[in-house]
């Protein structure tokens, strides 16, 4: 029996391994949550220096990489966002140096955010629940990039309440491809293009017609894209309930917070979030969720 044959046939073993990876992968999310938001500050920044015709020193762009000319995904190697020490790798263990380093950096002791392991604990459970609910399959492959995707997204809108373009827009034609592969999850080529239509186009009408009456605009394009994202792989029949429950928990959660942490009513609160988990929802029990919708409000 091959390895790959001894997974498939072992829940116990294939969660076991999805753990472990989701916990690594999620360390390389919380890295990807930081930098991408400053990698677009500073194109962003030199486009407008460049249209402008401006030449300006070398200012600091934030604290911790104002001193790395060079600024990516994979440069410069990991450091303390207070001191720009570069961490080892033996402090870069998932979850384990958190608990190991007191929740301190090693060299200035500044304190390291509790988000971090829990960003790679949900990574973890998240691609565990993934790989249990779809098995050993190039499905799965596909909607763990799904869920990791999901992750960065929620974590980036909640920091900044901006979904860049270069993962959203990414996540969408993924999401065409692999329906158009047809690994297995159900939804026809045709489905997703709609659902992709659909998802963009139900929150741009709505853009407008609250911009119309308010004169304030409630959402930003985004939200748009990552609708059209989750219906090119949900496909369009996911689209609506996905804005339902997106709008449930927004819902709840808005008012738990204006209740118990005295959060402004008029601050506006990113949608990103709302949509992600009601999506992630929808992939892993939205036969459940359609099936009981259709029973108890439809027939």
């Amino acid at each position: 029996m091959t390895f790959i044959e001894l997974v498939k046939t072992n829940n116990g073993l294939l969660i076991t391994i999805t753990l472990i990876l989701g916990l690594i992968i999620g360390s390389f999310l919380n890295v990807v949550i930081y930098r991408i938001p400053i990698m677009l500050r500073r194109a962003w920044k030199q486009q407008y220096l460049e249209l402008a015709d401006i030449v300006e020193p070398n200012n600091e762009i934030t604290s911790s990489s104002s001193q790395y000319r060079t600024f990516s995904l994979y440069s410069p190697p990991s450091h303390c966002s207070a001191c720009a020490y570069k961490i080892r790798p033996w402090e870069n263990i998932p979850v384990v140096s958190y608990f190991l380093l007191g929740g301190k950096c090693s060299h200035c002791e500044a304190k390291i955010s509790i988000r971090y392991p829990s960003i790679e604990v949900a990574s973890s459970i998240l691609s565990a629940l993934v790989a249990f609910t779809f098995g050993v399959t190039w499905l799965t492959l596909s909607l763990l990039i799904f869920t990791w995707s999901l992750i960065v997204l929620t974590l980036i809108d909640l920091d900044h309440q901006l979904l860049p373009d270069n993962l959203t827009i990414p996540l969408l034609w993924l999401g065409l491809f692999v329906n158009t592969v047809d690994f297995g999850l159900g939804v026809s080529i045709n489905d997703a293009v709609i659902g992709a239509i659909t998802g963009y186009l139900i929150l741009w009408a709505f853009y407008w017609i609250f911009k119309l009456i308010t004169g304030r605009e409630g959402m930003g394009y985004g939200d748009f894209k990552l609708l059209a994202a989750l219906g090119a792989w949900l496909g369009w029949q996911s689209v609506l309930p996905i804005l339902i429950l997106s709008s449930l928990i927004g819902a709840l959660i808005g008012t738990l917070m204006i209740l118990f942490l005295g959060k402004d009513k008029s601050m506006p609160m990113p949608f990103g979030p709302y949509l992600s988990g009601a999506g992630f929802i929808m992939l892993i029990w939205g036969p459940q969720i359609s099936s009981f919708y259709i029973g108890n409000f439809i027939s």
